[in-house]
């Protein structure tokens, strides 16, 4: 039962079917994800050699930690109790501790733990910071939020550490993180989306953002890359900047359903694209 055991927002589990389609035989190559988030394609695929990325040093202790622990049960124990104390209060004292300096002396797992909590009992999985980068969604409204996970957590737990596996995670930018790549090899980027409109702009995953700059910096590297010989795939919005970002490339459209609030009723119809660099199926 490998699969993703966050939530996320924009996670990519339900359009796998169609982003399989793109992807190439990855038995002898090495998979690249810059952008990994919760890690639906990357948990699909369950590549034997990857090495994967993301900028979010909290959600990377986390995978390092299911990975190099020989047993997860601090961890289970640790979820185990935010799940008994699971109140509106308990959140916000979980929530703030990034605002006080014991934050820096919690152990791998403590800090883990917190992660996973506020993950799975936040406003849609969103994770996004303050300008000073400290966590600030609110409270999801959940009947029996699923903060324990064990089955999903152990599965994910032996695949990182199976030694005929060769998992690499890294905490830097998307040009660092495929840095190591080599002709051949296969790149996912599933970079923070160009918005499709003002309101719906989100900018808050981290201090930095992603704005234009980075969106366009992102498409010279996929150019690049594609030159280079790699297999490069990326998702992003139907927007002018990200078409004509990649107007060398075969553009494929994808419709989606986003949500926009916690409720039904806040959601709309759009598509999204699929860039395929030239080299997916050489």
């Amino acid at each position: 039962m490998i699969q993703p055991f966050l939530k996320w927002a924009g996670g990519k589990r339900r359009l796998i079917p169609k982003i399989e389609e793109f992807v190439p035989n990855l038995e002898k190559i090495r998979y690249f994800e810059p952008f990994l988030g919760a890690g639906a394609l990357f948990f699909h695929f369950q590549p034997n050699r990857a090495t994967v990325n993301d900028i979010n040093g909290e959600l990377i202790n986390v995978y390092r930690f299911l990975q190099d622990n020989e047993k997860i049960d601090d961890l289970l124990d640790l979820l185990t109790k935010h799940k008994e104390k699971h109140s509106a209060d308990h959140y916000k004292k979980v929530r703030d501790l990034d605002r006080k300096e014991e934050f820096e002396t919690l152990l791998p797992v403590e800090k883990a733990a917190r992660f996973i909590y506020l993950n799975k009992t936040c406003f849609n999985g969103i994770y996004r910071v303050n300008s000073k980068g400290q966590f600030n969604v609110p409270m999801g409204k959940y009947k029996d939020p699923d903060i324990v996970n064990k089955d999903v957590l152990l599965s994910v737990h032996r695949y990182l550490k199976e030694n005929k596996n060769t998992i690499e995670f890294k905490n830097g930018n998307f040009v660092e993180a495929v840095n190591e790549s080599k002709k051949g090899d296969f790149i996912y980027f599933d970079p923070p989306y160009n918005p499709i409109n003002k309101t719906s702009s989100f900018t808050g995953y981290a201090q930095d953002g992603f704005g234009e700059e980075k969106q366009r910096e992102l498409g010279e590297l996929f150019k690049d890359l594609d030159d280079r010989g790699r297999k490069v795939l990326l998702s992003n919005s139907n927007t002018e900047l990200i078409r004509e970002l990649y107007r060398d490339f075969e553009i494929v459209e994808i419709p989606v359903s986003r949500a926009i609030s916690s409720k039904a009723t806040g959601r709309w119809k759009t598509n999204e694209i699929l860039v395929i660099g030239k080299h997916i199926f050489k």
